[in-house]
């Protein structure tokens, strides 16, 4: 069996008897949705439509989000349904990155990542799911698309269907009848944050403390037109309010109703992750390498702090991942439950046996048993992955395409050795001409691979867009002020050999550009609509 949805938009009402009977059936709280009805108007005034699509879960074969969960809390079901486990959920939010489709969601009461699970606790007992039964126009369609007499897979076959995102290869079961891109493909459509019914009573998980903040932000005046706009085009005195008719004059697809956007899912506890393991995991590198290649001689004091400096780095990092959890007490979960295919659960292993090698290279540097060179090479191995293993994890964030650049390992690689040899140079008061050579080097490089990112004609419309709000947009001030003053600035005195400015300051000024970088390359892609 191979269970799949078919939304028929032809009969399609935009009732919400769908999400109002799954609301009830799985008690899903106010402000999150695990099925909702996306409305989208085009045309222009007074020659408009209105277009509805159901939207959810599309229970894919080849699941990105059961491959990115650490814990395996996410599984597909021998019939097909991708279901979840909240027992063995520690709410890190990566499925949400890794879906396409913005399926998942984190419930606010629980504290867990919530979808549609195709009601398989009805499917169990040979009813139909609740959004099929009380569908008023029978637009919703369920069944075994592996079954050539089930009317699901009769009308995949003779109708003309189309799936959401059919290029991220996730062979989704979810298919739509007239399904249009303007509906289907969120960037047709630009997202409007003043829905007229889109107040959150809660908030949307992770961020339901902010609930009443952004109540207070709505802008009344707006609320007030798409009002107008659900019963009319007349104000109170009969004329036609100009504003309105402005808006359905453009003949753009317009989103008028949609579930709500769910703000920054990672926000500056990963973009300081990134940050402090740069810092631990290159200090590292650029202390045994420079020992191996003998253009780095350290006292014992001197390796103390580097050791120490490391140690104390990677145990930010680690604090800080359990911060972004949003069930802090599961952390654990991940080394006791992984699931292999994931890189969040890779990276905690990778992360832990790096501290592991840190804790004895420490204590030999104390009981002095003696040169471990061996170990200094193994800790060199699982510095080099642990710097690295993020760029794997986001690549596997299918829903933002920002993050799937090839050049993303290459790049975190050359932020650890640049935080490395910046914080060696701030431990030691003072930058040999070998690390500067080294350090110049992968700042230019840095900068290339930073242009290649953000202007390759190779983007997609999701990651063009959100280059461009990096370039040019909400970030440009930060971003532009961090690759002058914390990338240029630095090569141009490593280069030149310079003095003028005191060495702890450039250095400084360098890990601060590396920090704002990371935070900005974080937060942006996750700023694009994904409905």
């Amino acid at each position: 069996m191979n269970l799949g949805f078919l939304i028929d938009n032809r009969k399609c009402i935009g009732c919400h008897a769908c999400t109002v009977a799954c609301k009830s059936e799985h008690e899903v709280p106010i402000g999150v949705n695990r099925t909702w009805v996306k409305y989208v108007e085009m045309g222009a005034y007074p020659d408009t439509r209105r277009l509805f699509s159901v939207l959810r879960c599309n229970h894919c074969e080849v699941a990105p989000c059961i491959e990115i969960c650490p814990t395996s809390a996410l599984y597909t079901r021998d019939n097909g349904i991708v279901d979840f486990d909240t027992q063995r959920c520690i709410a890190c939010k990566s499925c949400m990155q890794a879906c396409p489709y913005d399926a998942l969601y984190i419930d606010p009461d629980a504290r867990v990542a919530e979808k549609c699970n195709f009601c398989a606790h009805r499917i169990e007992i040979g009813l139909e799911p609740s959004c099929v039964v009380v569908c008023p126009e029978e637009a919703i369609v369920f069944g075994d698309l592996g079954s050539d007499n089930s009317k699901i897979s009769q009308l995949v076959a003779n109708e003309s269907v189309t799936v959401r995102k059919a290029e991220k290869e996730t062979e989704p079961k979810l298919y739509y009848i007239n399904g249009d891109d303007a509906s289907l493909n969120p960037s047709e459509a630009q997202p409007n944050d003043q829905y007229l019914w889109s107040e959150q009573y809660k908030g949307v998980g992770h961020f339901a403390r902010f609930a009443e903040e952004k109540a207070d932000e709505k802008d009344s005046n707006d609320l007030l037109i798409q009002l107008a706009m659900e019963v009319g085009t007349k104000t109170d005195n009969g004329h036609t309010d100009q504003t309105i008719v402005d808006t359905l004059r453009s003949g753009d697809p317009r989103r008028v109703y949609d579930s709500p956007s769910k703000g920054i899912l990672w926000g500056w506890e990963v973009g300081g992750y990134i940050w402090t393991k740069a810092i631990a995991t290159g200090l590292f590198m650029v202390a045994v390498l420079g020992q191996l290649t003998g253009w780095l001689d350290l006292t014992l004091s001197q390796e103390r702090m580097v050791l120490w400096t490391s140690m104390i780095f990677l145990v930010l990092t680690g604090c800080l991942l359990i911060i972004d959890l949003d069930q802090h007490k599961r952390f654990l979960y991940v080394l006791l439950r992984p699931n292999w295919t994931s890189w969040v659960a890779k990276g905690a292993f990778l992360i832990t046996g790096f501290g592991a090698v840190l804790a004895l290279l420490i204590l030999d540097v104390y009981i002095g048993l003696g040169e471990f060179i061996a170990l200094k090479l193994m800790g060199l191995v699982f510095a080099l992955l642990s710097s690295v293993y993020t760029a794997f994890l986001l690549a596997q964030a299918k829903g933002r395409d920002l993050w799937l650049s090839h050049l993303a390992p290459f790049q975190m690689v050359i932020h650890a050795m640049l935080a490395g040899g910046a914080a060696m140079a701030l431990l030691t008061g003072e930058i040999t001409r070998e690390l500067a050579f080294t350090m110049s080097g992968f700042l230019l490089f840095n900068l290339g691979i930073f242009a290649i990112e953000l202007t390759s004609s190779r983007l997609t419309d999701d990651a063009r867009t959100a280059a461009q709000m990096i370039l040019k947009g909400r970030y440009a001030k930060h971003f532009w002020a961090s690759v002058l003053v914390g990338r240029v600035v630095p090569l141009i005195i490593l280069f030149t050999g310079l003095n003028t400015i005191p060495l702890w300051i450039v250095m400084a000024v360098l890990l601060a550009g590396i920090l704002v970088t990371e935070h900005i390359w974080i937060r942006a892609p996750q700023l694009i609509a994904l409905s």
